[in-house]
Order: structure tokens, then C-alpha cells, then sequence
């Protein structure tokens, strides 16, 4: 932690607009906080390089990259900093991708400056989440924070929402999951197009696994769903 006094926050503010950021930073001030302001990714990389933050806010779309980048970069690096992402009103992609990457909670623009400091000191209470542990499913080995897979000692090239529906199967091995379940987290709870399009990224995923019996499979179970199994049953077909 990096307090200035007590109560007091550190805080790293990625947003390029000025006219926001002016408001905001002004305001955290005034209630004691010290906020680092960077209007780039680039300029936020630097500071974060300099020196440590209690909170980091970070804006979605940057004139250099994006918060979700930046976000995903700090978790593999292994910077569990609190980040409260900034997202766009109708932007439900946005808020899900943000806690895909790592982020622990996301604010709507625009918003009340009394819920933004009450969602930062939620967060700084909270402190520095856990590095996720590697989830080990028989050869199968997955990273959350890194967001890498591999089987044995081959890596896994896999897509974002590829690694977000193994992940999902792999800390649920050997359950039944249907396809609204997995719809309802791996997608998100507004999606409105075909269910079957799970049935693809599964396609996609058994290509990806190989099939080596001794590695993880994803079983059809006819009229249920589908189950991540530990390795293949010769006497079974997925």
C-alpha cells in the first residue's frame, strides 16, 4: 500500500478525457487522495513502472491502445493492484470483457463522483486480489492471469473467448454444464443470438486439445450439454 495519510489513497487515473479527468482528479484530491494522471497507455505504463498505486482506474479507449491491454498486462506480469474500469453506458461487451482481462469492478459513464470514490475505497479495503493458481485438469494446465493453456509441453493458441470457455470447463471438470450455462458465463447474461454457437467453440476447442488419449476431452452429453473430462475413454466417442 502507498498511503499518504490515513485513509488516504494512492491512485493511478487513465482517462483521456480532460474535462472528466479534471473533475475527478480534483475531487479525489480534495477528500486527501494523491492521484497520478496519465492520458496515454503509454504515459500509464510509465508511472505504474515508477511506483505503486493502491487503485487503478482505467479508462476503455485510450488515443494509444485500451484499459483492457493494460489490464491484461498487469495481471500476467503479476500486479493484482485493485482496477476499476471506466466503460460506456450501453457497453455490456465492454464491462464483461474488463473482467475477463482482470479487472475487479467497472463504473459506468457517466456517473455520481460520490459512487466512483465509494467504489475505490470498496476496492482499496479489499487490497491486492490473489494471483489466480494454475488450474491443472490430468495434462491439461491453464494460467488465468497469464491467460495461457497447454496440454503436456505443447502450448495452446487459443482466442480470448476460446481460453474463457476452457477456463470455465477446467474449474468445473467432470460437471454437466448446459448451454445456457455457459452462455450465462462465458458470453454474458444479454446474449441474444444463436446458442448453437457454443456448439462451434467447442469444435474449435477439441481441435485445439488434440486427440492424444491421455488428454482432456470435452464429452457431448446428449440433451444436457457438455463435460471437460479428465482424459479420454477409449470406449467413448465426444
Amino acid at each position: 500500500m502507498n498511503r499518504t495519510h490515513d485513509g488516504a489513497m494512492k491512485i493511478l487515473m487513465l482517462e483521456d478525457d480532460e474535462r472528466l479527468r479534471s473533475v475527478v482528479v480534483r475531487g479525489l484530491r480534495r477528500s486527501g487522495h494523491t492521484v497520478n494522471v496519465a492520458g496515454t497507455v503509454e504515459e500509464a505504463r510509465y508511472l505504474l513502472s515508477e511506483t505503486g498505486h493502491d487503485v487503478l482506474v482505467l479508462d476503455v479507449m485510450l488515443p494509444d491502445g485500451d484499459g483492457f491491454t493494460l489490464c491484461r498486462e498487469l495481471r500476467a506480469s503479476g500486479d493484482r493492484s485493485p482496477v476499476l474500469m471506466l466503460t460506456a453506458r450501453d457497453a455490456v461487451t465492454d464491462r464483461v470483457r474488463g473482467l475477463d482481462v482482470g479487472a475487479d469492478d467497472y463504473l459506468v459513464k457517466p456517473f455520481a463522483f460520490a459512487e466512483l470514490e465509494a467504489r475505490l475505497r470498496a476496492l482499496d479495503r479489499r487490497g491486492p486480489s490473489e494471483r489466480p493458481t494454475t488450474i491443472v485438469v490430468g495434462e491439461l494446465e491453464l494460467d488465468p492471469a497469464s491467460r495461457r493453456a497447454s496440454v503436456g509441453s505443447r502450448d495452446l493458441r487459443l482466442t480470448g473467448r476460446q481460453f474463457s470457455l476452457l477456463e470455465f470447463f477446467a474449474r468445473r471438470a467432470d460437471q454437466v454444464l448446459t448451454r445456457t450455462q455457459i452462455l450465462d458465463q462465458v458470453w454474458d447474461w444479454a446474449f441474444d443470438g444463436d446458442p448453437r454457437i457454443v456448439d462451434v467453440y467447442v469444435r474449435s476447442l477439441r481441435q485445439a486439445l488434440g486427440s492424444d488419449p491421455r488428454t482432456p476431452w470435452i464429452e457431448t452429453v446428449r440433451g444436457v450439454g457438455y463435460a471437460l473430462r479428465p482424459a479420454r475413454d477409449p470406449g467413448r466417442r465426444p
